[in-house]
């Protein structure tokens, strides 16, 4: 084949001349780089490859990282891990092996993603996330995500939805935007965990400053997702502290509190044991469904909370629902959805709650995690993005909370460097917008 046909055959020749009048136009100063910017853009991008390897979350405890290559670049995604898993999540796939990382590596994840998923998305479009993540549970075969593992998954997942929105040329929050079919954005409330609790903390605090004058200096020692961790040993003790704290910050009006129970941890059978951190207990701490009702109530109406996560078991359902229809609070689901859409839609029909915590590694791909969230805003619930207790420098939920428009953030403390990447991501949203940007504020539960 000459020249002249290769050119002929691939429209090379209209190409470059566009490309040559774009650069005359631009009265650019370096014609060879504008033009090869030029050619760059005018070729759809495809996926090329895609390579995970193992990296460490924020506990040391290993986890996925994936490249995904284009045409046009490389774009780097993590997937979250949390510190316990339910039976109606995705599953991550862990080596088992407990001569190394005590079982936790997660070699098998990243040899699916490097051997088998790499190869069913290569020539695929980057922006097509719907098609992307689709092959990839169809690659998988399994109602949960088993075979490849959510952690491979998501991480491709993400990874591909950075690359569509570089394709497109448009910030990521946007694409996701685009890909929920949402045309306004905004910027979330962050819901800052201050004091840590549960299986998040080692003091004997069973749910989840001012502190060093108390308890000194090592009373300011951080569980995982950075909230102090004290040696509180009950909740209105906890409580206290914060309601002083909020006082001498002088902006009463503006901070509230919510509190992140996880019933689910210290339930057995239909009580819920207070005491159960407590070396020395004295087994006169048990409470029935009612008696929790009850205690919420009380600390309602003493402190300003505005929000309660799982305030009972996972299959609680009717003290859920009963305490949802009190209308006290905002009821988030966390555990007892697990972002599952089956509890949702069960949760909905039965208005066992009234808000959504979102955690993308419980459902494994974004448009999964669109399609969890667009059940609950069809509901007239509110939505929380949710960060995980073993998170990464990665900063996708923070556009992943623009984009989707929930409204409400929780991504952990603000000292610690990987929920700083998500805060510090909101900030430089909010900068990009300029004077679109819109602060939810009192709206948190109505966006």
């Amino acid at each position: 084949m000459s020249v002249q046909e290769y050119l002929d055959k691939h429209t090379l020749s209209r190409k470059i001349e566009d490309a040559v009048n774009a650069a005359v136009r631009a009265k650019t100063p370096d014609p060879v780089l504008f033009i090869s910017n030029h050619m760059k853009k005018s070729v759809p991008s495809v996926i090329t490859k895609v390579k995970a390897r193992q990296i460490l979350d924020s506990r040391g405890i290993p986890t996925v990282e994936v490249d995904l290559y284009t045409n046009k670049g490389v774009f780097r995604a993590s997937a979250p891990s949390g510190s316990s898993s339910g039976m109606y999540e995705a599953i991550e796939l862990r080596d088992g092996d407990k001569g190394t990382y005590l079982g936790n590596g997660v070699s098998r994840a990243v040899k699916n993603v490097n051997e088998k998923i790499s190869e069913a998305l290569i020539g695929m479009d980057p922006t097509l996330q719907v098609q992307i993540d689709q092959a990839m549970i169809d690659l998988d075969k399994t109602e949960k995500k088993g075979e490849l593992g959510a952690n491979a998954i998501l991480a491709v997942s993400m990874a591909a939805c950075k690359a569509g929105a570089a394709e497109k040329e448009v910030p990521l929050y946007k694409h996701i935007a685009d890909l929920a079919g949402k045309t306004n954005y905004n910027l979330p409330v962050p819901v800052f965990t201050l004091i840590s609790g549960g299986k998040h903390a080692w003091n004997n605090l069973a749910i989840q400053a001012v502190i060093t004058e108390r308890y000194g200096s090592h009373g300011c020692n951080v569980g995982e997702d950075g909230g102090f961790a004290p040696n509180i040993s009950s909740l209105k003790e906890g409580l206290e502290f914060v309601k002083e704290a909020i006082g001498r910050t002088g902006y009463n009006e503006k901070i509230k509190i919510a509190l992140g129970v996880a019933a689910t941890e210290f339930c057995i059978g239909t009580k819920y044991d207070l005491d159960y951190k407590s070396a020395n207990k004295s087994g006169q701490n048990f409470k029935s469904g009612e008696d929790m009702i009850d205690m919420y109530k009380e600390l309602c109406e003493a402190y300003p909370i505005v929000s309660i996560e799982d305030p009972f078991d996972k299959e609680d359902w009717e003290h859920s629902k009963y305490f949802t229809s009190l209308g006290l609070c905002q009821v988030v689901g966390d555990d007892l959805l697990m972002s599952n859409p089956k509890r949702i839609e069960r949760a909905v029909q039965e208005s066992a709650c009234n808000s959504l915590m979102l955690k993308v590694n419980q459902v494994g791909t974004i448009t999964e995690a669109i399609e969890a969230v667009k059940l609950a805003k069809d509901a007239n619930w509110s939505v929380v993005i949710s960060q995980r207790s073993g998170e990464s420098e990665d900063s996708f939920l923070a556009d992943l909370a623009v984009g989707l428009a929930t409204g409400q953030i929780k991504a952990g403390a603000p000292c610690r460097g990987e929920r700083l990447a998500k805060y510090n991501q909101l900030l430089r949203i909010e900068e990009e917008l300029g004077d679109q940007a819109f602060y939810v504020g009192d709206d948190w539960r109505h966006c």
